[in-house]
């Protein structure tokens, strides 16, 4: 494995980023990753150093253990905070602006695109990072799964990006027609392939992000505005650390339990793989499209935190064959041509 000595981020001074979901993992990977790059970044989240009490919902839920099952409740009590993403991001260059938001409330999404409008006047990136957070029913089939918390998963993690992209489209339309560069829409998914993923509300959850940043590059196609869905690999974030009962100084011991995480990676480096897409003066030939953390590295060679090029393809490859079927060129091909591109091509103007 390539390993590093020195990372030069690219220059995003200027630029101003919305990511919702930066509390942890991969979304404060990114809000990181933008920050050393000198952007400025509205980092949004529900996990508050101001405390909050469990829901009456979840208190009629039962036991911690239930109450951990749903979205709402999965990272109560946890010690990382937005405030504490925000910060980060100052450290390392950028400037860090937390905002304590729960993107399933459309009027507080609104608000917070309205007063980025008002004090910043532009928005060129936005990330979805928000996930289905719950543990997943794997080795339980369709009839056998918790519809009503599946469905909250499925809420949680699609309805939230479309709502955070709906309020924030014309703000980043409008910032795109005075800049050299292009806009950039991030869904934040799990796979670059069209495959099955173990259970149905994880495969539709995972799959979707794939297809959404297809439909919102579609309509965005003439606003210089690209969207793209981006995987990390097997990643090291704070809840798979604490999974595995290692820390990031040790983080190798967890390959004695589970060989895969040696081929591990920090959200650092799907963070890294954001900021080069928004760097990219030819990103609009990539919308519509997604990719993978260490396939992005291969192209534009930046290196995990510690200097590493972890590749989860490579390494999977290696392992198991080539079983992985990323989308490609000829998969591309079906999703072009249908009867709406041929009635209504033009539209939108």
């Amino acid at each position: 494995m390539k390993t590093s000595t020195s990372y030069t981020p690219p220059d995003l001074h200027g630029k101003v980023a919305l990511v919702a979901g930066a509390t942890r993992g991969v979304g404060r990977g990114v809000a990181l990753a933008l920050g050393e790059a000198g952007a400025t970044v509205y980092c949004t989240g529900r996990s508050t150093r101001a405390k909050n009490k469990p829901s009456s919902r979840a208190l009629r839920r039962g036991s911690a253990a239930a109450r951990k099952a749903w979205p709402a409740d999965y990272y109560k009590n946890r010690p990382e905070t937005i405030e504490e993403t925000a910060e980060l991001v100052n450290a390392r260059g950028g400037k860090g602006i937390a905002v304590v938001l729960d993107h399933l409330h459309a009027e507080q999404v609104e608000r917070l695109v309205a007063k980025i409008r008002k004090k910043e006047g532009r928005l060129h990136v936005v990330v979805n990072d928000i996930s289905e957070s719950a543990e997943q029913e794997f080795g339980k089939t369709f009839w056998q799964a918790d519809l009503e918390r599946g469905f909250a998963m499925f809420r949680n993690a699609v309805h939230t990006h479309i709502i955070t992209n709906h309020f924030a489209a014309p703000l980043m339309i409008e910032t795109a027609k005075g800049i050299s560069g292009s806009g950039l829409m991030v869904e934040v998914g799990d796979g670059d392939s069209y495959t099955y993923r173990g259970n149905l509300f994880y495969d539709l959850v995972k799959t979707t992000m794939i297809r959404l940043a297809f439909a919102l590059a579609r309509e965005l196609r003439r606003k210089n505005v690209a969207a793209v869905a981006v995987t990390p690999g097997f990643l090291r974030s704070e809840v798979m650390l604490e999974h595995f009962g290692v820390t990031e100084a040790n983080w190798q011991d967890a390959a004695k339990k589970t060989p895969d995480y040696i081929s591990s990676e920090t959200p650092l480096f799907a963070g890294r793989a954001i900021a080069a897409l928004a760097a990219d003066p030819n990103l609009m030939k990539k919308s519509g499209r997604v990719f993978s953390s260490w396939g992005l590295s291969d192209e534009y060679g930046f290196c995990d935190a510690d200097g590493r090029h972890p590749h989860w393809g490579h390494y999977f490859a290696a392992k198991y064959g080539n079983c992985m079927k990323p989308c490609d060129e000829a998969f591309y091909e079906y999703w072009f041509g249908g009867p709406i591109d041929v009635i209504y091509g033009d539209w939108p103007k």
